[in-house]
């Protein structure tokens, strides 16, 4: 096996590991998504199913991802070449998570200027005397613009390229270790300060109160997809981060604790949003809206409204922040190292594709809006296609290579790192959950993602 450790960096302490893991997970999702679909698919109900999906489908997929990036010390791509050499088959699966990452930095860039956006938008007072509706009107004016999410967009992508540039110790890991304690501090005051509402019981029994008869099929799928999903899985984070951390490390505890970093984190988002949305008495059922439109319109109404306002668009802009250095640490890494380029090169060439796309991933929600391909715009291609075939792909990929390809003993010394870590009867269960039971869960969630 070729050892490319010796000239690879890696994240000085376990701490700033999981800092960076954490923030890999904690995007945008987390502070919209996950609370609305507790609150309409039954409250804790969808919390238990969620947590069962995250400890035996995605937890197991999670530490294989991790294990093939520990094991190889390489890319995405490079990573199969080491643990496949001669197999270009798995390399092309690689290839696919590195262009996974790549594609959701396009549209995803377009939301982390909105939140920039936003964030100029709230310092500026914009929502301190808005009426009924305003709020609509100034997010939709923002969206069809031609300029002023392109502008947005490109210091979003220059202060995270910015990041990268610097290095996985010098970037990653030291604003990883400043922008996510941070970004928990900042959610906590928040969500206290929303609980604390008049009104805000509500909200919490909105996302609290099992409602057991609301629990179908669609909840299972629900709760197995944001699972999936807002842990990064498939696309190659997970692995690239993986391959710069030291021998030695408990691989699983690691995994354990970002999933636990990431549903405190969604858990705290709900708090934060869902009381003062019932306290004010409006809908909880808008989706991406919720963010952008309604939450403005609260924040207008609220006592100190305008420093709340300003303390959750900074959330909102740094957790997108911390989601998109993962995606281009996995592109950057992959170019630079494949093609021997120079990290600074690697950077430039990536952010000038994501610029390219993302302005037309901008563009069409407005002026581009008839463009239409498959019955999408560029911005909801590029969203369908990376998040219902190129991750569930990848997610399979990796789940088939630790179970089917990779030999027992050595998925057992990268799990336990030679037995010091996982009891060889949990090691089975690891296993077992691997080789089996994830493979199909991720098949279903491919399945259901392309029929819906």
């Amino acid at each position: 096996m070729k050892d490319n450790s010796a000239k690879r960096a890696s994240f000085r302490s376990s701490f700033g590991l999981l800092v960076a893991l954490a923030g890999s997970a904690v995007g945008l999702g987390n502070l919209w998504r996950f609370p609305y679909l507790m609150g309409t698919n039954g409250g804790a109900a969808f919390i238990i199913i969620y947590l069962i999906c995250i400890v035996f489908i995605c937890l197991p997929m999670m530490i294989s991802e991790f294990m093939i990036g520990h094991a190889s010390k390489s890319d995405a791509v490079g990573a199969f070449r080491v643990l496949a050499p001669g197999q270009k088959g798995w390399r092309v699966a690689g290839a696919i998570a590195v262009l996974c990452s790549l594609f959701i930095m396009c549209f995803y860039s377009v939301v982390g200027g909105w939140t920039l956006d936003y964030l100029f938008k709230s310092l500026g007072m914009a929502f301190s005397d808005v009426s009924e509706g305003q709020c609509a009107g100034i997010f939709t004016s923002m969206v069809v613009s031609r300029w002023e999410p392109v502008i947005f967009m490109t210091v979003f992508l220059a202060v995270s390229g910015l990041i990268i540039w610097a290095g996985v110790e010098k970037g990653i890991e030291r604003y990883s270790k400043i922008l996510m304690p941070l970004l928990f501090v900042i959610i906590v005051i928040i969500a206290v300060y929303s609980c604390l509402l008049p009104g805000a019981s509500a909200g919490l029994s909105f996302m609290f109160s099992p409602d057991f008869s609301k629990v179908n099929g669609g909840t299972i799928l629900a709760a197995l997809g944001q699972a999936f999903f807002s842990l990064s899985l498939g696309a190659g984070m997970v692995l690239t981060y993986g391959s710069y951390v030291k021998e030695g490390e408990n691989i699983p505890k690691m995994s354990l604790l970002t999933a636990i970093s990431d549903t405190c984190f969604a858990l705290l988002a709900g708090m934060a949003i869902m009381p003062a949305v019932f306290a004010f008495g409006l809908s909880p059922s808008e989706g991406p809206g919720l963010v952008f439109i309604v939450l403005p319109e609260i924040f207008s109404k609220m006592v100190s409204g305008d420093i709340i306002a300003i303390a959750f668009f900074f959330v909102l802009f740094v957790a997108a922040l911390t989601s998109i250095i993962s995606m281009l640490e996995v592109v950057v890494a992959c170019i630079a190292e494949e093609f021997r380029m120079k990290r600074g090169a690697a950077v430039l060439l990536t952010l000038a594709f994501v610029m390219v796309f993302g302005i037309l991933c901008s563009l069409s929600q407005g002026v581009l809006s008839d463009c239409l391909i498959f019955g999408k715009n560029i911005f909801d291609l590029f969203d369908y296609t990376t998040s219902n075939i190129m991750m569930t792909f990848g997610g399979l990929v990796v789940v088939i290579f630790v179970g089917w390809k990779m030999k027992k003993p050595d998925v057992f010394a990268e799990y336990s790192a030679g037995g010091k870590f996982v009891h060889p009867v949990l090691y089975k269960v690891l296993y077992f959950l691997t080789k089996y039971v994830a493979p199909v869960a991720i098949a279903v969630i491919m399945v259901c993602g392309l029929i819906k």
